[in-house]
């Protein structure tokens, strides 16, 4: 007998129960994945939503700075701060200033610079991420230029949290090249009364910084994404149910005959 009268055979024979459990399994499959595509829509909405806020928080008029220490430190005034515009009137610490390593910058890799300033009036250090340097090519540990005018200073920013941190591979050794930053430890170290919250320094490029920052944005797109994926999934997988369980066995009857 062919290899191909076998496969017929075995298409016009299969038994209820394998049935049964390919329409179960399929039907569990459709399920899975179109709630994970569900799941991926209500994920982009929520991010919608975040990102009208954003914007709506970007077009608010300025905080002055010294208002921030008055403020109480709490999640709730954290929160309802982030990606506020603000404008502080201070003085640099910048013998406290570090440098946060490996971060980019148009392609290019090099420190985030990050200087306290304590404000004037209020007297709260925030910390500033003032620019991007780059860093030099071959000497990995030398210290990049930057000017940190003496004196009262004024500079525009947005308010933000510490930032994201990289992945590194053991403890921080100290000093001032960082891989990533603890505000909880960097309080102690310095002693410094540091907010929680920081400022991005925006701007046109000044004192050897660069200040290119990307838009704060929710990633609203990529749940649109997955979405469709599991969607184009669930219909491939009822696809396949289609052609292997009705289709062909349908066309092997009709051949039978």
């Amino acid at each position: 007998m062919s290899s191909e009268s076998t496969q017929q055979k075995d298409v016009a024979v299969q038994s209820p129960q394998k049935t049964m459990l390919v329409l179960l399994a399929t039907l569990l499959s459709v399920a899975l994945t179109c709630s994970l595509g569900f799941w991926q829509l209500r994920r982009a909405t929520e991010k919608e939503v975040l990102q009208a806020q954003l914007t709506q928080r970007g077009s608010l008029p300025a905080i002055e700075g010294q208002t921030l220490g008055q403020m109480g430190d709490t999640v709730e005034n954290r929160s309802g701060l982030i990606h506020r515009a603000v404008h502080l009137q201070g003085q640099w610490l910048a013998e406290k200033t570090l440098f946060l390593d490996n971060r980019q910058m148009k392609g290019r890799v090099g420190f985030f610079v990050m200087t306290p300033m304590e404000l004037t009036q209020s007297k709260a250090v925030i910390l500033v991420q003032r620019g991007w340097v780059p860093r030099h090519f071959t000497q990995r540990t030398e210290l990049p230029l930057v000017v940190s005018p003496k004196g009262e200073v004024e500079i525009t920013g947005r308010i933000a949290l510490a930032p994201s941190k990289l992945y590194a591979l053991g403890d921080s050794d100290g000093g001032p090249i960082r891989q990533n930053l603890d505000m909880g430890a960097l309080r102690q170290e310095t002693g410094l009364p540091l907010l929680e919250i920081t400022v991005v320094q925006t701007g046109d490029a000044s004192e050897g910084l660069l200040r290119e920052w990307p838009q704060p944005v929710a990633g609203v797109e990529k749940h649109y994404g997955y979405a469709f994926q599991w969607f184009g999934l669930s219909a491939l997988i009822t696809m396949l149910y289609v052609w292997f369980q009705i289709v062909r066995p349908s066309n092997f009857f009709k051949k039978s005959n």
